[in-house]
């Protein structure tokens, strides 16, 4: 009878990874699943930044952390795939050295009856081929189950993992029919479909002593942009009920200690009136003092001089707006997520409500199908003659959605047939108009720009 699971929350190999505020939250809700089913849980989480055993190694470069909870992950350089060769940069392994993770999983009480792991950006694949075939190993005749985003997206490439099952979707649908099939053992203590409040608080307990834990107040999205999987990963849009979000915030930070939290949801002040002013309200009402960050971004056109005073007043500290371009033409391509009136207000009412220019962060897609430097630059210029902080978010192609075959057929990568050219890094849609050494150029001067901030 199976019993004992372990969850792993695996390396990250590329040439950048930085740590915003990240937990895998995914993996920590299925623990709390699989408890409440009656199975024993063991984590590992090979990204930990303070592990005690990774500050003996010469050749790693050493995580460092904000008090916010934001930071590096620890990192060792390794080659490069052989078709990133010419890649001029850097390819890394972040989170624990093999040694470390080894005497790691050596250390378990018990040896696991089931490997339950996930992965995230397609490109991310091969830490995950490397810690499936290191888990075999290590683990003889113990199967191990991938799923999370990559799977969803590419669930024929991910059957190359070496995984004995490749399971797609959210868990909760996932899982049930996997024990069933496998090991014919019903899962009786199921979340009610789309009731999120019915799912348990994640097992952060597993973390140790985290520096901050993200709160989850949605699933999914309404809107369906052009760049996005949202909608493929996620069965719909729901919400929880605010004051219960409120709860469980308070929970951690009594249980816990927890004074910096996270929220990574994908429509966070849509229809404010049902989550968002309920929630900031309660907040405030319970003066915890406490810090929150949006490092998803927000929508522009739902910051309104209320909403703005109150995420002030609750403390909220680090503001994302996903403002993504400048030019009206690519705004309706992207499904009109934000006009440029629309950034102008939000950052009006954001700076009036309190916040500093250099506080309001607006992402700026770059590399989209087709784009050219000018464009980007004028969105970089036009965020800071705001007064506002212009980040560039570099565009991953993503297969499924609506902007995938316009993707492919302007890339000079071949990534439909290759997951590690969607790498964000590589700049896979870059063209003439908008080559590397422009890129390079962009991000210098959106650097200097918020400078003088």
């Amino acid at each position: 009878m199976i019993k004992n699971i372990l969850l792993i929350n695996p390396w990250i190999y590329d040439f950048a990874a930085f740590d915003f505020w990240n937990k895998p939250i995914g993996l920590l809700y299925l623990a709390s699943f699989l408890r409440k089913n009656g199975f024993q849980v063991f984590f590992m989480d090979c990204l930990d930044p303070s592990h005690p055993d990774m500050q003996f190694h010469p050749r790693v470069i050493h995580a460092g952390k904000r008090k916010s909870g934001a930071g590096s992950y620890p990192r060792e350089v390794i080659s490069k795939p052989d078709i990133l060769k010419a890649i001029p940069r850097n390819y890394h392994r972040y989170g624990l050295t093999e040694k470390v993770l080894c005497q790691s999983l050596s250390l378990l009480p018990v040896k696991p009856d089931l490997i339950m792991m996930t992965t995230m950006m397609t490109y991310w694949y091969p830490a995950a081929f490397d810690l499936v075939h290191l888990l075999h190993e290590l683990f003889p005749a113990v199967p191990v189950v991938l799923g999370g985003n990559y799977v969803t997206l590419l669930p024929q490439h991910a059957l190359g993992s070496g995984a004995e099952y490749c399971l797609s979707g959210p868990f909760e649908h996932s899982i049930p029919t996997f024990f069933d099939q496998v090991y014919n053992r019903k899962i009786d203590m199921l979340p009610v479909s789309n009731f999120l409040d019915s799912t348990p608080y994640p097992a952060f307990d597993l973390l140790g002593k985290p520096d901050q834990v993200p709160i989850r107040t949605s699933r999914g999205c309404p809107y369906h942009c052009s760049y996005c999987a949202s909608h493929l990963i996620n069965n719909g849009f729901s919400r929880r009920n605010p004051i219960r979000v409120v709860d469980e915030i308070e929970h951690w930070h009594r249980l816990l200690g927890i004074r910096h939290f996270s929220f990574y949801d994908d429509a966070l002040l849509v229809d404010s009136s049902e989550m968002a002013v309920p929630m900031l309200n309660e907040i405030i009402r319970r003066d915890m003092a406490i810090k929150f960050h949006c490092p998803n971004g927000l929508h522009a056109r739902e910051i309104t001089r209320e909403i703005s005073n109150l995420i002030f007043k609750a403390g909220f500290q680090t503001i994302r707006i996903g403002y993504e371009t400048s030019n009206p033409i690519l705004q309706k391509i992207t499904l009109n997520k934000v006009c440029n009136d629309e950034l102008i207000a939000a950052v009006k009412n954001l700076t009036s409500s309190g916040y500093l220019g250099k506080d309001i962060g607006v992402y700026l897609l770059c590399g989209l199908p087709g784009q050219s430097a000018e464009e980007v630059e004028e969105g970089i210029r036009l965020v800071h003659s705001l007064g506002a902080h212009p980040f560039i978010a570099e565009y991953s192609p993503i297969p499924g959605t609506a902007l995938w075959d316009d993707a492919v057929a302007s890339s000079p990568f071949p990534i439909a047939d290759e997951p590690l050219f969607h790498n964000n890094t590589l700049l896979p849609c870059r063209n003439d108009s908008l080559s590397y050494d422009k890129y390079q150029k962009l991000k210098i001067l959106a650097r200097t720009l918020a400078q003088q901030l």
